[in-house]
């Protein structure tokens, strides 16, 4: 892709907008920018993040500091994967005066790009449509480029739709470059830290993922680093690297660098573990018929509760990550599993400025009082816990393919949402077991919902707010959900756990089918905001969407 230079690129991304664009003001220099960027900027509470570090030694904070300096490059390598001609514009913005321009700055900083992500990435600055493939592919590239290529060019499918390389021009065609070289001025500090703490640590487990993440950084080639991160024990818990592939809305191909750098709870973390146990009882639990379920994952599952000191890169851009499931390689989920992380302080954070706040607006009110901490941190677990479940690898027509490469980029709104649907329906299974309190039953919904309506704010068409929307709307339909006469949301125990069921049944059966078309006609019927879930969002404009984090202790 062609980079523009200072002047051209101002004149075509921050030039004027339309004049009958009402929500745009010219700033003292040139660029125009949401006449309402202080209000969208408050969509986001301040809070400061802060990790209990007393129990660490001096050697152990000495890692501490030096992960922080590898992670802050994950900042450097994203933003440039969300559009590469962003550090320059970042670099004109500083120079550009006005009213609005303090708060235009900051939210760039919130979404790493002119681009809103609560706004279905619509422009906040300039008015240039933000590029479906991101920074990963040319911008004038469509997808009908992309897959001719493939076609005339078989041989590079496999590096093409690799999660590890970009697309670019060159003499005429098109050029998969490996992560490796195209982000080497950044991997080169993070792979230097990673070394030096990898030193400074006389944790084995640390030292060996920080030595192997270090070399993957240089090959492209994370399997025998994620085999380690999995074995990872140590009160410094780190994950970095390219991961997700959200930002990739063109195909869904490509992983997106971030980083966490964490303080581990081993006690809290010691209270979950119990919960791997079940995972081979929860798969073969599920409501598809046996030869859909996957038996073959590893079972090992470490459950992690840490408290995040920083964070960089991809989860940091809008709204915050509060649990993750990670590696996303099938081939390690197979042999290992996967580690569920939950971030207490996030969680924590979150629960108190947004969850609540919701609960008030738009529950009726025998339900606000069953929303619980409890019950939220339990939904998030089992949330993360139920990416490692169900469908993976599949068998279409007697190939061997995964769910993400047939659903492309429907894939991740379909997995957030089977994520989110199976969490609850292993909840109220294990609870029926007698493997979680009864107690929980009580809270469960009520929580549920309301976390609903937290997701939802999100955005309809990201990832995880579409399939919210979903939710909604088949609950609604299957009389699991009313609506009172006030717009209030009441959850009806009664119907509840067969409504769930059958909506985990319908989302499971399109991964396991691979079907495309199929995935696409459910989200388009479920997936438009219906009136009463806008009118109730309509109630939350004074509640925060969520935390804009800062980090004092790095």
């Amino acid at each position: 892709m062609r980079r523009f230079s200072g002047i051209l690129m101002v004149a075509v991304l921050l030039g004027c907008a339309p004049a009958a664009q009402e929500e745009a003001v010219k700033s003292t220099d040139g660029p125009t920018v949401a006449s309402d960027v202080t209000e969208r900027l408050a969509q986001f509470v301040p809070t400061d993040l802060v990790a209990d570090v007393s129990s660490l030694s001096e050697d152990e904070l000495e890692v501490l500091d030096l992960l922080v300096e590898a992670a802050r490059s994950m900042d450097e390598i994203f933003l440039r994967q969300v559009w590469q001609g962003n550090p320059e514009l970042q670099g004109e913005l500083q120079g550009v005066e006005g009213p609005d321009m303090d708060a235009a700055r900051a939210y760039f900083t919130v979404n790493f790009g002119p681009w809103d992500r609560l706004d279905e990435m619509a422009p906040f600055i300039g008015d240039m449509a933000h590029p479906p493939g991101a920074g990963y592919y040319p911008v004038d590239m469509t997808r009908d480029e992309f897959e001719a290529w493939i076609a005339e060019h078989p041989d590079d499918e496999e590096a093409f739709t690799s999660e590890f390389t970009v697309i670019r021009r060159q003499e005429g065609g098109l050029v998969a470059v490996p992560y490796a070289e195209e982000y080497r001025p950044w991997l080169e500090p993070a792979i230097a830290r990673l070394r030096d703490a990898a030193a400074a640590t006389d944790n084995p487990s640390l030292q060996s993922f920080l030595s192997l993440r270090a070399d993957a950084f240089e090959t492209d080639d994370y399997y025998d680093s994620d085999v380690a991160w999995m074995d990872l024990d140590s009160p410094v818990e780190v994950t970095i690297g390219p991961y997700e592939t959200y930002e990739d809305s063109l195909f869904g191909y490509k992983a997106a660098y971030e980083a966490f750098v964490t303080v581990a709870l081993p006690a809290e973390s010691a209270a979950l573990e119990g919960f791997k146990q079940e995972l081979p009882w929860l798969e073969m639990n599920l409501p598809i018929p046996e030869e859909h379920k996957n038996l073959d994952r590893g079972t090992e599952s470490p459950i992690r509760v840490v408290d995040v000191l920083f964070a960089a890169g991809d989860t940091k851009a809008g709204v915050q990550t509060l649990a993750f499931n990670l590696p996303n390689d099938e081939r390690v989920r197979e042999a290992k599993g996967s580690k569920k992380v939950m971030l207490r302080n996030i969680l924590r954070a979150k629960f108190d400025k947004i969850l609540l706040p919701i609960a008030e607006r738009v529950l009726a009110p025998e339900d606000q009082a069953r929303v619980s901490f409890d019950a939220f941190f339990n939904e998030s677990l089992h949330h993360e816990l139920s990416h490692g479940l169900g469908p993976g690898t599949i068998e279409i027509d007697g190939r061997e393919t995964e769910v993400r490469l047939e659903l492309k980029e429907l894939y991740s709104t379909m997995e957030e949402a089977k994520a989110d649907v199976m969490g609850i329906y292993n909840i109220l299974a294990l609870v029926e077991k007698g493997v979680m309190s009864e107690d929980l039953r009580e809270t469960l919904e009520a929580t549920y919902v309301a976390g609903l309506f937290r997701s939802a704010r999100f955005g309809v068409h990201e990832a995880h707010g579409q399939g919210v929307v979903s939710q909604f709307n088949y609950l609604l339909e299957k009389g699991a959900l009313e609506v009172d006469s006030e717009g209030r949301f009441h959850a009806v125990s009664e119907k509840f756990p067969a409504a769930i069921e059958a909506l985990l049944e319908e989302m499971l059966m399109l991964q396991a089918t691979g079907d495309y078309e199929a995935t696409a006609t459910f989200l388009e019927t479920y997936g438009q905001a219906s009136e009463p879930l806008l009118r109730a969002i309509s109630r939350l404009d004074d509640v925060p969407v969520d935390i804009r984090p800062s980090y004092p202790q790095a």
